[in-house]
């Protein structure tokens, strides 16, 4: 493969979009299945250049697919029925207000991603990675049809953190509990 070829099942998110959900570090068996890394990827919908390019990388991917998609049928089914990972947090996750005025996209691997910072340095600290930071993320889409289930999914290939956020999920992170200036003196 030359270094030109560019895939177009693949995208790099823009560097606003929040991880949430993030098992980045140790896979997790979700309803019985095979353990693996996941993390649910909020991107704001006025983030219109990565919203396309996901939407593209689907449309490639449903293309990829045809033969995998039409299975045993007769005909491919079309890709505005299928299960796609490109969805709406406005609808889907209402009560939660991280998902506001935003799309989400949730991605999983069977191997661990590589995460880097904005430097691109490997990120060795498990603390400096948790629900809530901003970064990109590199993903693939792929077509599927396993067990009568017919779709598009999301791959998760690497992540780079650009800057920490508000955690999600109501746990505070020790840095910011001890981040105070006064130093109360606790034994007066």
């Amino acid at each position: 493969m030359s270094k030109n070829y560019i895939n177009p099942t693949k995208v790099i998110t823009g560097v606003n979009t929040r991880w949430s959900y993030a098992n980045i570090w140790d896979p997790k068996s979700i309803n019985g299945g095979a353990p693996k890394f996941s993390v649910s990827l909020i991107i704001p919908k006025d983030d219109t250049a990565t919203v396309n390019k996901i939407k593209e990388a689907i449309q490639s991917a449903y293309e990829e697919g045809q033969s995998k998609l039409k299975g045993n049928g007769k005909t491919v089914p079309a890709l505005s029925i299928l299960k796609t990972p490109l969805r709406d947090g406005d609808l889907e996750r209402p009560d939660d207000e991280a998902y506001a005025n935003c799309y989400f996209v949730n991605a999983n691997s069977a191997s661990a991603p590589g995460i880097v910072d904005a430097d691109r340095q490997p990120i060795i600290d498990r603390s400096e990675v948790y629900s809530g930071v901003y970064g990109r993320a590199s993903i693939n889409f792929y077509a599927f049809n396993s067990n009568g289930n017919k779709g598009i999914a999301c791959g998760l290939n690497n992540l780079q953190k650009m800057k920490d956020g508000e955690p999600l999920g109501g746990k505070s992170r020790a840095e910011d509990d001890f981040a105070t200036d006064t130093d109360d003196d606790f034994l007066a």
